[in-house]
C-alpha cells in the first residue's frame, strides 16, 4: 500500500491543475471569488424577492462546480424551482463542470 501524502489530498476538480494545501486552506477564509459574486448577482437579478442567496464555489475556487442554496417567495407553488435556477444561469453552466443546487419558499 502506498503512504498516504498531502497531494493525494488535494481535489482534482480543477482539472490538471494542482494548487497547494495553503491554498485550500486560505480559500476556507477568503471572501466570495469573482465567480461566486457573478453567479450571486444573476440570481439577485432573476430573483428579486429572494430572502437569502448563497452561492459557493465547491471546487476549491476555480470556478469548475457550485453550490447554490436560495430561498424565494417566487418558488411558492412552482415545482420547477430547479429549472427555475438552471434557466437564469444557463450561459454560465456551459463553463461548469457542476452544479447543486438546493431551493427553499421563506417560513413565515
Amino acid at each position: 500500500m502506498a503512504a498516504w501524502s498531502p497531494a493525494a489530498a488535494v481535489p482534482l476538480l480543477c482539472g490538471t491543475r494542482r494548487l497547494p494545501l495553503l491554498h485550500w486552506a486560505q480559500r476556507m477564509f477568503a471572501s466570495q471569488t469573482d465567480g461566486e459574486l457573478k453567479v450571486t448577482q444573476i440570481l439577485k437579478e432573476k430573483f428579486p424577492r429572494a430572502t437569502a442567496i448563497k452561492v459557493t464555489d465547491i471546487s476549491g475556487g476555480c470556478g469548475a462546480m457550485y453550490e447554490i442554496k436560495i430561498e424565494s417567495e417566487e418558488f411558492k407553488e412552482n415545482v420547477q424551482q430547479h429549472q427555475m435556477v438552471n434557466q437564469a444561469l444557463k450561459e454560465e453552466i456551459k463553463g461548469m463542470h457542476g452544479l447543486r443546487i438546493f431551493t427553499s419558499v421563506p417560513k413565515h
